[in-house]
């Protein structure tokens, strides 16, 4: 999804699920709820703002030829991108609109060099031919359930093997969750599985939070157990579509949740729930890509 795009204003039914919005119902189903149904508004971060510009750099950079693909390069291209998000999205400049002696910018746009410049750390676009940036990608299960999303870089090698790449401008999580981070990658690997029949070789995520990457090769057997969970998920997100049950589900990541005032949990009363729109069709989860600024999580 375009970042310069917004979604109609009043409520919607769910049509499809994307890895970002699977993972609001598993962190909240009454997030879900606001996010995809309600589409209440949500304020942009400095964080979320930040990763949207560094995606914006590394993808552009390999429009140009492999020799001009240096730090220096990619770095100078952060105030002319920046420029291009505030065009796009005019609102982004709130960000720092009380910054009158530009010096929180000037210090964002420093960290969001240091970030691309520990990219040029952990791979060499020298040697990197992408097939795909920012690919969108749409499927349509048996079941009929449809799932999409946008993976930032899709590599593959001459004999073949595609391996998918996604970038983390916040920090690798500690080995006990690094399941949780794969969902995402395992999510698009299966959207290519059944899209194109062919099983992913690699899975890759670059943390340039941390300068760390994290890879993992899935097998077919992974990637039916992720299918069978999201079909179990999409029966519940039918299932309180129906019902209008979204309950909250409180955890630390409430105190980053720009929903709290309409939130029972916090002594908020959420919007009516439209049930004749629901009612109108069979629920499907909606939304038309992962823009960078989509606040789902915190900057770790």
């Amino acid at each position: 999804m375009s970042t310069s795009e917004q979604p109609p204003s009043g409520p919607r039914t769910p049509t499809s699920l994307s890895p970002s919005r699977a993972s609001d119902f598993m962190q909240c189903p009454l997030l879900y709820r606001f996010r995809v149904i309600d589409r209440l508004p949500e304020k942009p971060s400095e964080a979320a703002t930040r990763g949207t510009l560094v995606h914006a750099v590394l993808e552009r950079l390999f429009d140009d030829p492999a020799v001009e693909r240096t730090a220096p390069r990619a770095k100078a291209m952060i105030p002319g991108q920046w420029d291009r998000l505030l065009g796009t999205r005019p609102e982004l400049g709130e960000l720092f609109a009380e910054d009158a002696e530009g010096e929180r910018l000037t210090r964002w746009l420093g960290e969001a060099e240091q970030l691309v410049e520990r990219w040029f750390t952990l791979e060499d676009p020298t040697r990197l031919e992408p097939a795909e940036r920012e690919l969108f990608v749409e499927t349509e299960l048996e079941s009929g359930l449809r799932l999409r999303g946008v993976i930032d870089r899709v590599d593959v090698a001459p004999t073949g093997e595609v391996r998918i790449v996604d970038y983390k401008t916040g920090k690798a999580p500690r080995p006990e969750y690094s399941e949780g981070a794969l969902f995402q990658m395992k999510f698009y690997a299966l959207v290519i599985w059944r899209l194109k029949g062919v099983l992913p070789r690699r899975l890759q995520l670059v943390y340039l939070g941390s300068g760390d990457v994290l890879t993992y090769d899935p097998a077919e057997a992974d990637l039916l157990r992720v299918e069978r969970k999201l079909l179990a998920l999409w029966e519940a997100i039918r299932l309180a579509t129906e019902s209008g049950e979204w309950r909250p589900r409180p955890t630390k990541l409430c105190g980053w949740c720009d929903h709290r005032a309409v939130c029972p949990e916090f002594g908020g009363t959420p919007p009516v729930y439209p049930l004749e729109i629901v009612s109108a069709r069979p629920p499907e989860s909606g939304e038309s890509g992962q823009g960078r600024m989509d606040p789902a999580e915190p900057a770790p």
